[in-house]
């Protein structure tokens, strides 16, 4: 890594340019929509912008500043999902009927509303469940592991592939919105529905879900993503997030919250990050000795 790296933008402030772009597109087409508060919507896009313009700065002004500088896009993520929901809501329509018949297409069934229904087990609600509340655990455990370990280039790399598996997830939202099964088809009441871990999961969605954020699901890829790059620099890492990103892909369709596809569209999009994580096309190599993703499984950390 360069000497005067500190000086330039990074790429993880680049795509949040990017990002920040594509979402005031959004913005100001459908402003002309009866859009209620686009004007905020402008501002906090305005905001987030002028976090990775003065990015540069701040990881000169010291170990306080730097830090923030390397983590803010992923810590500004739940704020950017909440801005996803409030301009699909007020929008309020979406392509859940063309993902349901793409559903009938691969799966020949409605997976999402048939499996928690047909098989309303106890044990596996309750692990399933409990792994998809891990979500955050996983996202911010990769880099934040990383970090810990002394491996702070590989923490953020990790931070560039999160952020960038979000960004795009939340394009797809932005422009493409799918509600997904939760809003579209009556929700489960049974035996695996009454565990402690789905009553805490539907109350916090409750609470904090995006409308219009299904497909591709931002779960799925970000979790996936994550866990790949902790595997990456860290073995012993990856496999300590595995079994909770295994548990939360099949989390997110059993507990009705995705179709299957949007599971489906997760994965491939996580591969395709991660093989160019891989690959190093953007970033700046990293002090560790390359290695694959697939190679590093059979390494210790």
């Amino acid at each position: 890594m360069t000497g005067n790296w500190k000086y330039k933008l990074q790429a993880v402030d680049i795509a949040t340019l990017v990002y920040g772009a594509a979402a005031t597109i959004a913005v100001v087409m459908y402003a002309g929509d009866d859009l209620l508060g686009w004007e905020w919507l402008i501002a906090a896009n305005t905001m987030l912008a002028a976090c990775a313009l003065m990015a540069p700065w701040a990881r000169r002004a010291g170990k306080v500043g730097g830090f923030f500088a390397d983590w803010y896009a992923v810590l500004l993520l739940p704020a950017l999902y909440g801005e996803v929901g409030v301009l699909n809501v007020d929008i309020g329509y979406h392509h859940d009927q063309a993902i349901q018949q793409l559903e009938l297409a691969v799966f020949g069934s409605q997976v999402s509303y048939r499996w928690i229904r047909e098989v309303p087990s106890v044990w596996l609600s309750w692990v399933l469940h409990s792994c998809y509340l891990a979500y955050f655990f996983i996202l911010y455990a990769a880099p934040g592991g990383l970090w810990l370990l002394g491996k702070k280039d590989a923490a953020r790399h990790t931070i560039f592939a999160i952020a960038v598996t979000f960004f795009i997830c939340y394009v797809a939202f932005l422009f493409y919105p799918v509600a997904g099964p939760r809003y579209l088809f009556d929700l489960p009441h049974n035996a695996a529905t009454d565990v402690w871990p789905a009553r805490v999961t539907h109350w916090i969605l409750d609470l904090g879900d995006s409308w219009g954020a299904a497909f591709p699901s931002s779960h799925v890829a970000g979790s996936v993503v994550a866990t790949g790059m902790a595997f990456f620099y860290s073995r012993r890492l990856g496999l300590m997030l595995a079994p909770f990103t295994a548990g939360l892909i099949l989390a997110v369709v059993y507990g009705q919250f995705h179709y299957a596809v949007d599971a489906l569209s997760g994965l491939l999009l996580a591969a395709a990050v991660l093989a160019v994580m891989q690959r190093r096309l953007i970033l700046e190599p990293a002090p560790a000795p390359a290695t694959s993703v697939v190679g590093v499984l059979g390494t210790s950390a």
